[in-house]
This record gives structure tokens, sequence and C-alpha cells, in this order.
């Protein structure tokens, strides 16, 4: 069988697709991965079996600085519509969002940084990828923005207490999550030590070399089966979500 092809969008150089590209690889996908904006998107997605976007430290608004972000969402709109499934980090579940109709803005309870926990909605114990997950993930932080508005339509699958939008669905495959999987401890400290004042609002603890080798463990544990489940998702070995029923109110 030919290797189901992802595209991986990386918007910054400082969020690569680390250990979670070793976990689609080591079930069969292969990664193509472009690194904007020096690296130009394809122009249509023939070709790929399905899409993943990483995170960066821009804005998923920010099109006067990085106007290529307008490209990003517009081929993560025609994935959506496609069915084509998705994937979707920090500032991609963002970028996600926004394209399909939803909000993002600067978060009202401030940043939410460093190793954390999201919690299974309803929606998610159905759902193809993540029904498999603990009902609490571990997952890793490191944001200032905020997915303030789920797209119409859209299932939210995890929260967190601070920021209710951790992860959703729209339609039967495309997914956004807010938080973080593909990290590694340096990358995580490289980030700290870029932005001491988002890296201070977090336990003095929770930020060492020991800790996140051990959250990192933690958060391989629980999201290398699901990179699996994704890839699995995109050969087509995986049904994705069913059609949502739509009813009427009783009379």
């Amino acid at each position: 069988m030919t290797a189901p092809k992802l595209l991986v969008i990386q918007p910054d150089a400082s969020d690569p697709i680390g250990p979670l590209g070793d976990w689609l690889t080591e079930a069969g996908a292969e990664l193509d991965i472009r690194l904007l904006p020096d690296q130009k998107l394809p122009a249509d997605l023939d070709g790929y079996a399905g899409v993943v976007c990483l995170g960066g430290g821009m804005g998923a608004n920010d099109d006067g600085d990085h106007p290529w972000l307008a490209d990003v969402r517009k081929l993560l709109s025609k994935a959506a519509g496609a069915r084509i499934p998705t994937l979707a980090i920090c500032l991609g579940g963002q970028l996600l969002a926004v394209a399909l109709g939803g909000s993002v803005a600067t978060g009202d309870q401030g940043p939410e940084v460093g190793p954390g926990l999201v919690s299974k909605k309803d929606a998610a114990w159905t759902d193809p990828l993540f029904a498999d997950l603990p009902l609490m993930q571990d997952v890793l932080q490191f944001h200032n923005d905020a997915i303030t508005r789920l797209p119409p339509g859209a299932e939210l699958l995890a929260s967190s207490p601070r920021y209710a939008h951790q992860a959703f669905r729209f339609d039967r495959c495309a997914y956004g999550v807010q938080f973080h999987i593909e990290t590694t401890p340096d990358v995580v400290l490289d980030w700290a030590r870029q932005s001491p004042e988002m890296a201070e609002l977090t336990r003095p603890d929770a930020l060492t070399p020991e800790n996140l080798a051990r959250v990192h463990a933690d958060i391989t544990e629980t999201w290398r089966p699901f990179a699996h489940r994704f890839v699995r998702l995109v050969s087509g070995d995986l049904a994705p979500a069913a059609d949502r029923q739509r009813t009427l109110p009783m009379a």
C-alpha cells in the first residue's frame, strides 16, 4: 500500500513537528513539511490524504505582519470543505477556527502556560480520535490568544477551567486543538527564554527540565496512540465521525 501523504504546515521555525512527526511516520504516513513563509504552500491539496497545521508565535489574524496567513486559512477551509482529515494545533487550531467562521482574540483570563490538563466533553466519547483518550489528558499550554467562538456547527471535544474551547471537530474530520502535543522539553524551554513574561506566570517548578521530561512522557503515552488513530483516519482504516443528526423540536 502507498503511504498516505500528509501536508504539514509549519508557520514558525520555533514550533517544529517534533515527536508528533515520529508518531505519524511510525503509523505509516509520509510527511511533506512546509516551513512558512520561505517554503510555499501547494496550490491545492491534490495528492494529500490529510493536513496537519502546527503552532507559532503570531496571532491567527496577524495578516498585516504575516500576509501568508490568509493562504493558510484558505487551505484549511478547503481541506475541511473537502472532508480531508485535518489536525490543527494551537495557532493552527485558531487558524482553522477563524477559517471556518469562528473567532479568536486575546484571552480574557490571561496567558495559559505550562503543563496542564484538559477534560473530555460529551461529544468526545463517540469521536473516532478522542473516544479512547482518558477523561483528563496531559497537554502543554503556551498561548496568549484563545478561541472565543467555535465555528458554526462545530462539536466541542475538550475544555479546561480557564478556556473552554480546548478542542473541537468541524464536520466529520477537521480537528482543532488549543494546546500542544508536539513539543519537547527543549522546545518549551526555548519558548520560556523567548517569552519570560509568559513563563513567569506559571508555577516556579513547572518549567524545569525534570518536570518537563515527566510531563512529556505522559503526553507521549496519551497522544502517540491518538496520532496513530489520525493516520488510520487518513488511510480510511478508521471511519470518520458520523454526520450530525438534525432534529426538529417537539411540538
